[in-house]
């Protein structure tokens, strides 16, 4: 179980806090799904679970013990935003390699199996996927990391509303196996899962 406890963000760059007061539990086996409008703070959120930013107070915990960012940094997977802006291999199978040199074919299509990309060629680019392939192509990207925590900034975001459905789909099937965390200002799309579901509104979480 993942826990935040009074997380309070306040960068010196903005005239009012991002977050006020967190609190947030996420548990494996049910995908949490936090909502909200832009720049309510769902990404820097995301940052700061993800290790990648500090809030000014508060506690984040594992399992009931403390985990520090440099913890949260090895245990999380995340995925921004149009991920597939920043992809730096030439081949589908170089992008999964960045990091992972000594990953072996079988490990790459296992991956991509579970993402939905069945059959793809490893040799083909990254550019040459569809919208909804590259985000599935990001995704398996951090599965390879066997992160405890997988985070999804706006994972529907650009896509057709056909693709997205196929994404909702992939989501919820992950979801499953880890702690899932999904933060959207798409709330039309999670009102009929079967999901713990958060509003971010003004830095408080409902």
């Amino acid at each position: 179980m993942l826990e935040l406890k009074g997380i309070h963000f306040h960068p010196a760059t903005s005239e009012k806090p991002i977050l006020k007061g967190i609190n947030l539990r996420a548990y494996p086996g049910i995908p949490t799904v936090i909502k909200g409008n832009s720049g309510s703070g769902k990404t820097t959120l995301i940052e700061i679970i993800s290790g990648h930013s500090t809030p000014n107070s508060g506690i984040i915990k594992w399992d009931e013990e403390p985990i520090n960012s440099r913890q949260r940094k090895w245990m999380c997977g995340i995925v921004f935003q149009f991920p597939e802006r920043h992809f730096l291999g030439l081949t589908i199978s170089q992008e999964l390699r960045l990091g992972q040199l000594r990953l072996g074919n079988e490990e790459q299509i296992k991956v991509l199996n579970r993402v939905g990309l069945n059959g793809i060629n490893l040799r083909k680019s990254p550019e040459e996927l569809s919208g909804g392939q590259q985000r599935r192509l990001a995704i398996a990207v951090q599965l390879l990391k066997k992160p405890r925590i997988l985070l999804l900034d706006e994972p529907t975001a650009g896509l057709d509303w056909s693709v997205r459905s196929e994404i909702m789909e992939l989501l919820m099937n992950l979801a499953k196996d880890q702690l899932l965390i999904v933060v959207t200002h798409e709330i039309e799309l999670f009102k009929a899962s079967s999901m713990y579901s958060y509003q971010l509104n003004q830095g408080k979480l409902i």
